[in-house]
This record gives structure tokens, sequence and C-alpha cells, in this order.
């Protein structure tokens, strides 16, 4: 009996090592170089092998334009990645303005977005934007509560728009958030977001 025991929680173990591996992602950023059906091949920003990525079906793309603080009005709908700071408030290190298809995507405030996993990201409606010496503020609510946004001039705004498959194409830069290993440098991924009129998505 200890050893069916010890069989089984060995096989637990496995089958969660098993799924944790598969659950793993990586962030894939560069510009494509070849396209072969739904798989297109990307060279890295800096250094690195090129690397192979699959859309799945009905993979999600994105279009990425530049945008400026000008863009965010009440009432858009945005996703704020920022680093929390003492007094509270959260440091806009991105900003992304969604199209009003995606409106309520994801929305709310939750930590482990960035380098590390010490930022957050908010997904929440411009309350109001106002003028300050740190920068602009914005207060954004969300179902369950509201943050205040402070958008200094370093931060990175663009805007998020419809995309197709017909985006993808050489030389166009694009972002993979979550991108699936599948070995000898290929991945699997079923979104991404790729750069309008020459922009590079963050």
């Amino acid at each position: 009996m200890i050893k069916i025991l010890a069989g089984a929680a060995v096989a637990a173990a496995l089958v969660i090592t098993s799924v944790q591996a598969q659950q793993k992602t990586v962030r894939v950023i560069g510009t494509i170089v070849g396209v072969d059906g739904p798989t297109i091949v990307v060279k890295p920003r800096g250094k690195g092998d090129e690397q192979r990525v699959t859309l799945t079906d009905k993979a999600g793309v994105f279009g990425v334009t530049r945008a400026t603080l000008a863009d965010i009005k009440p009432g858009a709908f945005i996703g704020v990645g920022a680093m929390p700071q003492a007094d509270g408030t959260q440091k806009a290190v991105r900003i992304s303005i969604f199209d009003e298809a995606r409106r309520g995507n994801n929305e709310g405030h939750r930590p482990g977005w960035g380098p590390e996993g010490k930022g957050t990201m908010t997904n929440a409606t411009v309350d109001t934007t106002v003028s300050a010496v740190n920068g602009q503020e914005l207060i954004v609510k969300y179902k369950d509560g509201e943050k205040k946004i402070i958008v200094g001039p370093d931060a990175v705004i663009q805007r998020n728009v419809p995309g197709s498959a017909a985006d993808l194409k050489p030389g166009a830069a694009v972002t993979i958030s979550a991108a699936t290993p599948k070995g000898e440098g290929s991945f699997e991924t079923a979104r991404i977001s790729v750069g309008r009129d020459g922009y590079v998505p963050d």
C-alpha cells in the first residue's frame, strides 16, 4: 500500500510539473523577416537567433499605433502597466488605449506585471485627467474600485486598433506577450500585436 501511494504521489507530481511546463510562456519582441502560412519568422530585437512563431486557429491580431497624452480622454478604456509608488499611486510605464470592441476586457487591477512581476496592470475607464507637478494625473475606475495613475514624460502611450493577418508581413515590428515554447526555437501564440506605419509596439 505504501508503494502504491508513493507511486501515485510521484505520478501526481509529474502531472503537475508537466502542466506547469506547458503553461510557461515567454515574451517575443522583434521584426518579421518571413511568413509561411500561419507561421512567422521573427528576428529578435537586439541579439538572438530567429524565432518561428505559429499563430493558433482564431489567434487575435491587433494593430498598434503611436499615441500621445492628448489622446487619453475621459471615457476611454485603457490598460496601464505601472509601478506602485510609496504614496499609493501608480506610475505609468506603458499605456494602451483600447478600441471600443475591447471595452471591459480583463477589467480590474492586478499585480505581477512587467520585469520580475513587480509592476501592476490596470484595465479601466478614465474618469478624470488633470495636470500636476509630477506629471499628468489620471483617475481610472473599474468595477471594484479606482486608481490614481501618474503619467510622466517617459511613459509609452500607444493605441490598439483592430488588425488582421494582412498586417503580418516582412518588416513589421511585433510584440508577443505570451508565446509558448515548442522546442528548437519554435513558439505558438494566440495573440500578437503588430506596429502600424513603422511604429514599434512595446
